[in-house]
């Protein structure tokens, strides 16, 4: 197994890929490909978690339903992955981390499958919920694996490795789905993600380190991390303070075809802009942590997400700030990397359990925000309401942060 340390050497945490038993050190390219083909998986999952929200007036239109209604199948996904994370991480603790990955990611891609198949509202809002159950167990452990390759002091960098496959998904993924899924059928949005992450399964279980599991691995031992405070509260921030960039992201795309009359690129574009806004914060925000630490990085872009939303808010009406809007707001999302780093500084020997619940922790952010910011259109505020109730998370969320500030100066952990 890969200790879940992430002070341990690479030289000496990661074994030879020719037998199942512990061994000495891996060839750095198999590394390589191991950690590629774990990105492609991120990859596949942030194609269909985005594209699910881009295409919302497509199969809200085609299965007869409201847009706020179409809503709960981006909310059933999150709900999928808060649910997936702990019960994945329990049941995967004593499996050898190869096969885990792999079928993790084999579920997901299948799953996807099913929902560009089965007819009906219904069947789309089950088969997505489904499919958000091996999302936070198969980035969890990805990211440890790649963190636990680097020094401690560049941790973020391993773990920016395997976001990057999200957000380069919302780069071209995301907007290769939006062009299916008009020109062809919403359910090929789906299909694209399913037969990625396939591919992905295949990969990793062919190039991943074969190790056999942890023999004093205990699954119970996990739950610990949902006992240690700092680890709660780093949660709570990643809930609340995300849920404002999901609220505004999940009806972007709706809010510009309702508002404007954009050309026939724009679409894509804004979904593109958002990757690349992503892909560079994540960057960014893997170089902040480093020199600034964990806790004044993600203050420092929950501060940025909160002036995001307020322009994503003004900027509703006018397509070309919409756009701009939306490379703003991919940038901000990078908030992930310092909660991660933080994470693996608190959580102990229940490294799995916090990885993959961080996940979980921003899926609950992508139900509430677009439940809430659903609730407001409902109520005939317009699409501007987004923005604002975008800014009441983001404000929440660094009074969030500011407890975490104080439990860990009280308890110096």
């Amino acid at each position: 197994m890969i200790p879940a340390s992430p002070s341990s050497h690479p030289d000496q945490i990661l074994p030879q890929p020719c037998h199942d038993g512990p061994g000495a050190a891996v060839h750095r390219p198999n590394l390589t490909l191991a950690i590629l083909a774990m990105a492609l998986g991120s990859f596949a999952i942030g194609t269909s978690e985005f594209a699910a929200m881009g295409l919302l007036p497509w199969y809200a239109a085609d299965l007869g339903v409201t847009e706020p209604q179409a809503g709960h199948v981006v909310s059933a996904y999150a709900v999928g992955v808060v649910v997936g994370a702990p019960i994945t991480t329990i049941l995967g603790a004593k499996l050898p981390r190869r096969r885990y990955l792999a079928a993790l990611i084999g579920i997901y891609g299948l799953m996807n499958l099913l929902a560009a198949m089965l007819p009906g509202y219904g069947a789309l809002v089950g088969a997505r919920f489904v499919a958000g159950l091996p999302h936070g167990g198969f980035l969890g452990v990805a990211m440890l694996f790649a963190a636990d390759a680097l020094p401690r002091e560049r941790r973020a960098q391993g773990v920016t490795q395997i976001i990057l496959g999200l957000t380069v998904a919302n780069i071209a993924g995301v907007p290769l789905a939006g062009v299916l899924g008009q020109e062809l059928g919403w359910r090929w949005g789906f299909a694209l993600p399913g037969v990625l992450a396939l591919v992905s399964a295949a990969l990793i279980y062919r190039l991943a380190p074969r190790v056999g599991a942890d023999p004093d691995a205990r699954p119970m031992r996990e739950l610990g991390a949902l006992r240690n405070g700092g680890v709660l509260l780093t949660l709570l921030v990643g809930t609340i303070g995300c849920g404002g960039m999901f609220a505004v992201y999940a009806y972007l795309s709706a809010a510009m075809m309702a508002t404007t009359s954009p050309p026939g690129w724009a679409l894509p574009v804004l979904l593109s802009l958002f990757g690349v806004g992503g892909t560079l914060g994540s960057i960014l925000a893997a170089r902040a942590t480093i020199r600034f630490g964990a806790m004044r990085a993600a203050l420092f872009l929950m501060l940025f997400m909160i002036a995001t939303q307020g322009f994503a808010s003004v900027a509703v009406g006018d397509w070309g700030l919409m756009l701009v809007s939306s490379f703003f707001l991919g940038l901000g999302s990078a908030v992930f990397v310092p909660l991660q780093t933080r994470l693996m500084d608190i959580a102990g020997e229940a490294q799995s359990m916090a990885a993959a619940m961080n996940h979980a922790a921003f899926n609950a952010a992508n139900a509430l925000g677009p439940w809430v910011a659903g609730m407001a259109l409902t109520a005939g505020w317009g699409w501007s309401s987004s923005g604002l109730v975008a800014i009441g998370f983001s404000t929440a969320g660094i009074v969030s942060l500011g407890l975490l500030a104080l439990h860990l100066r009280r308890t110096g952990r």
